[in-house]
């Protein structure tokens, strides 16, 4: 096939470019340009998408000759990640924004780019497990438990999924990087990207800050009413969120609080016990099936509500055009904005069923 392999300048994307070469494909590499003012250097492992980036990609490029090229997505990217980052912070929403950029960026303006320059797919260095049965693709976690980003993956269409490629999917972390010291890809030992791509110093409360301005509120006991403190913004907090509430006085029972609700109209933030953040039951909307199989009523499945962690059993029908999701055991810090994937429960425990954007929790 012509592939066309998107290459971060990590370890993951390169060695998945080699593997689609090494399987006999006409591989093409490029680069996305997301920002319209790349830095020069990353800080460690914080950041990406840098002018050092793209020379790491070209280099690893050069190394397994194939073409390359850098696109510039940096308009597109501002537009339909970061400004829906912000927006979906000031409406009091927890969104993830690697989520989004898989969606809009990488499937969507990257694959549909590729399709019309004759490419049969694109190939990502996520790791993930695709097959592909008669024409019906299955989204799969990875081997590396550790690693897996179907959670992430799990918004694109079957479409998509039959245009993707993701090479690293049964392989571990280590063997991954080990098999990149044996091809002489410069970035072996690459530190892994984490955090927010666009905000490289981590400071997320001072960048939506700087987007949307001090829009004071309170902090308020949920089961009292009382006012326990003062606020610069409702986009400075999520639900679940612990640290840096800025509340003076210890409770009365001694116990630390944790934000459990936002009203951005109002400028409040909710605040109470552990004991009440936990949520039996999730909406949520816009439906996906990457497989094409709507759920037939109710279906037990596993649940995830976050890119590392928070799964739980449950039973899960659609509903108004939704998901409707009854929890068998509590989740804590789950917050509209979210992604929830559902996953078929054991033995086959790593196949995706679906996803959907979380709209109310219960």
């Amino acid at each position: 096939m012509r592939v066309l392999a998107a290459m971060s300048g990590g370890v993951d994307s390169a060695v998945a470019a080699a593997r689609a070469v090494e399987a006999g494909h006409e591989v093409t590499g490029v680069h996305l340009a997301l920002s319209a003012k790349p830095g020069t250097l990353r800080t460690g492992a914080r950041g990406c998408c840098t002018i050092e980036d793209s020379r790491d990609a070209r280099r690893a490029a050069d190394i397994l000759g194939i073409p390359f090229y850098v696109w510039d997505f940096a308009e597109r990217f501002t537009e339909e990640v970061i400004e829906t980052f912000v927006g979906e912070y000031a409406a009091g929403r927890t969104p993830n924004p690697c989520l989004t950029c898989n969606e809009k960026i990488k499937f969507e303006a990257l694959l549909e780019k590729a399709m019309a320059l004759g490419f049969d797919a694109v190939c990502t260095g996520h790791y993930a497990r695709l097959v592909v049965q008669d024409g019906v693709p299955e989204l799969r976690r990875s081997r590396d438990e550790g690693k897996d980003q179907s959670y992430v993956l799990a918004s694109l269409t079957a479409e998509q999924l039959r245009h993707s490629m993701f090479p690293l999917g049964g392989s571990l972390k280590s063997e991954v990087r080990a098999e990149a010291e044996r091809r002489d890809l410069a970035v072996a030992q690459k530190p892994d990207s984490h955090d927010i791509c666009f905000i490289p110093d981590g400071d997320t409360r001072s960048f939506l800050e700087s987007k949307l301005g001090q829009t004071p509120g309170e902090l308020v006991d949920a089961e009292t009413g009382a006012v326990l403190g003062k606020h610069t913004g409702v986009h400075g907090f999520t639900v679940g969120q612990r640290k840096g509430l800025g509340i003076d006085a210890p409770a009365p029972d001694g116990k630390p609080r944790y934000v459990l609700s936002l009203e951005p109209v109002s400028g409040t933030v909710k605040v109470g016990s552990a004991d009440h953040l936990g949520v039996t039951g999730i909406d949520a909307k816009r439906p996906i099936w990457p497989s094409e199989r709507e759920l037939d009523g109710s279906t037990e499945c596993v649940v995830q509500v976050r890119a590392h962690g928070g799964t739980a059993g449950a039973v899960a029908e659609v509903a108004d055009g939704g998901l409707r999701v009854e929890l068998t055991e509590p989740l804590r810090g789950v917050a509209p904005g979210q992604a929830i994937v559902l996953y078929r429960p054991e033995p086959e425990g790593d196949l995706v069923l679906g996803s959907g954007l979380i709209s109310a929790t219960r």
